[in-house]
């Protein structure tokens, strides 16, 4: 099982919810895709954090960097 979760680069905490976060992923808001996670930070102007494609065992996350520039839209790119 795989959650996609948001992630602030430089405190390590989760979003559980707008404006709220979390030191725990298992409190973490799971979005459904990571178009709908990108979607929320370009909705409410988030800009510093990632995206985290958690597995059930830790090793496996992948953790995305993302760019959500000013006035884009949900094609924000990805850094690679």
């Amino acid at each position: 099982m795989m959650r996609i979760l948001l992630q602030q680069k430089d405190t390590g905490l989760y979003l559980q919810e707008f404006r709220t976060w979390t030191r725990d992923p298992a409190e973490a808001m799971d979005f459904l895709s990571s178009t709908r996670a990108i979607e929320f930070c370009v909705t409410h102007r988030i800009v510093d954090a990632q995206l985290v494609l958690k597995f059930e065992e830790e090793h496996y996350d992948i953790v995305l960097p993302m760019m959500v520039e000013r006035g884009s839209s949900v094609t924000s790119r990805l850094h690679r």
